[in-house]
């Protein structure tokens, strides 16, 4: 008998049909938000949040749709927070100590991930528990082929609004479907991708950001709609018409809608003996409405990204090392989105999928996992100058850790590696008599200065000693030049020339000894 994780039988008969089809559930189709928003007051925005404590959760979720539509700023930084995790590579990993088989199972999973174009929209979708502290979509599961061994797989994961759920009264933190029940109906086994976003502790109706932000929105709008007023009453010069004594209603109403009209139509007409005058608009100022706007807005992004340099710059407090120390801090809030939603894909669509495919299936805790690939990469350049010196001093470097920190992939058996087009050749360690030799010269020269006519000495004994040695390159490379017919072949016999360059270099380790010896010992000598 199939279990899911939590230790409930599971029938692949059950998956046929989408729980929401249901008849019982029917209605919730023909659900639409009530857009709590409207006439929001303060004691309003309290109810609803002391009712959706209490377990319904259908405003506060409705509210919280309102708010993301309505204020362009919470709308912006949220899909910063969201859209930031599309990009993100991921991969499939096989559970610890993992057989071949597992391994292997690991790898065909990977295969059916890769083929699921809506997986970074299924990412999109459960990052908006953000805001509303869970999000559900359903899994319409479909078989490839009709054989019984065919593999199972999601055919789609579909979205399902928030308020088409309530909160468990027996469990505050159990989602069940509105069956206009009690208690509701508990969500089917492996037919649902159920997230939870933990944006603080607590139970699941109070996890979202929506609570957060719900009151610096009602505020700000408040905030927006005086500064509407104060732009009407006092942005424009005041229309004031005078009457003469006696004239008539008709008259008047005259008077009053030339008053009306003439400041939007810039002309209009008026009895002889009435008059029209502008005063000066009302003393004022926009800076109270603007300040409370831009401060409701820095309270949103603090609470959304956790600082404000990464979404607005004021030209003073916005430096360019507080931005980096703000932008680190909203990379550890998507990574740690990334974590929470990468446990959810694992418990949810990576284990249903190895529980019907998987050939080396024993229980959900060897189930393989969803990771995302956070890691950043180092400077290769930094990385690259510091890494050989600890190699020198001995410690050893796993390979694996290497890659990982340069975030380059192993290569797998058989797979083509990039190599160096002309590998620089490598000189071989000073060798211990060439050394000891060219300490005897140094300790002969000691006794005497060195005259410039020795110098020329050491030249051309240099030249005496190496000529020999070049005589033998340069008569290898005559007989090719000699035996070749066309360029093309000389090339390739050189390409393919192998020149034993140790009695060279040899050579050459000794005159350079000598030459630094030398030097230092004149040193010597002139300093005393």
């Amino acid at each position: 008998m199939l279990i899911d994780i939590y230790g409930n039988p599971l029938s692949r008969d059950d998956l046929q049909t989408p729980q929401t089809d249901n008849a019982k559930l029917g209605h919730l189709h023909k659900h639409y938000a009530s857009h709590p928003s409207k006439g929001l007051t303060p004691s309003k925005l309290a109810a609803i949040l002391l009712q959706a404590e209490q377990g319904d959760i259908i405003a506060q979720c409705e509210l919280a749709q309102d708010m993301e539509e309505k204020d362009g700023h919470l709308f912006a930084e949220l899909q910063k927070r969201r859209l930031c995790m599309k990009s993100v590579p991921w991969k499939l990993v096989p559970p610890r100590n993992a057989s071949a088989l597992e391994i292997r199972d690991t790898d065909m999973l990977q295969e059916q991930f890769e083929d699921m174009l809506f997986l970074g929209d299924l990412v999109f979708d459960m990052s908006d528990a953000i805001l509303k502290g869970f999000s559900n979509s359903e899994i319409s599961w479909q078989q490839d082929g009709t054989a019984s061994n065919a593999l199972w797989y999601p055919e789609k994961i579909e979205f399902k609004e928030p308020s088409w759920f309530m909160v468990n009264s027996d469990s505050r933190n159990e989602l069940r479907l509105r069956d206009n029940s009690v208690n509701g109906e508990a969500l089917q086994p492996f037919g649902w991708v159920q997230h939870v976003h933990k944006t603080k502790s607590g139970y699941l109706s109070r996890n979202g950001l929506a609570r957060v932000l719900a009151w610096p929105y009602i505020f700000k709008n408040f905030s927006v709609r005086d500064f509407a007023e104060f732009n009407e009453i006092y942005g424009l010069p005041l229309r004031l018409g005078k009457y003469p004594t006696g004239a008539s209603k008709g008259e008047i109403n005259t008077l009053l809608r030339a008053v009306m009209a003439i400041g939007h139509n810039a002309g209009g007409v008026i009895p002889k003996g009435m008059d029209i005058e502008f005063s000066e608009a009302a003393k004022g100022s926009e800076k109270p409405f603007a300040y409370m706007m831009e401060f409701m807005e820095k309270t949103m992004s603090k609470a959304i990204l956790g600082g404000t340099l990464t979404s607005q710059a004021d030209g003073k407090s916005s430096t360019n090392a507080l931005g980096n120390v703000h932008n680190e801090v909203r990379q550890e809030l998507r990574d740690s989105d990334l974590n929470q939603i990468a446990d959810t894909l694992s418990r949810d669509v990576v284990l249903p999928m190895y529980t019907f495919n998987g050939k080396s299936y024993s229980k959900p805790s060897r189930s393989p996992r969803f990771e995302f690939d956070i890691t950043e990469a180092d400077d290769m350049k930094l990385f690259a100058d510091s890494l050989p010196t600890f190699v020198d001093l001995g410690m050893k470097i796993p390979v694996a850790w290497a890659q990982e920190k340069v975030q380059i992939p192993q290569a797998k058996d058989g797979e083509a590696v990039l190599t160096t087009a002309n590998p620089a050749p490598t000189m071989p360690a000073v060798k211990p008599q060439a050394k000891l030799s060219a300490i005897k010269k140094i300790a002969a020269l000691k006794a005497k200065s060195v005259a410039p006519e020795q110098v020329d000495g050491f030249t051309t004994q240099l030249g005496e000693t190496m000529s020999p040695v070049l005589q033998g390159f340069t008569d290898e490379i005559q007989q090719l030049v000699e035996q070749a017919d066309t360029l093309e072949e000389l090339q390739q016999q050189l390409a393919a020339l192998n020149i034993d360059v140790n009695e060279a270099t040899d050579v050459m380790q000794q005159a350079l000894v000598v030459a630094e010896l030398s030097g230092r010992f004149d040193v010597n000598q002139e300093s005393k």
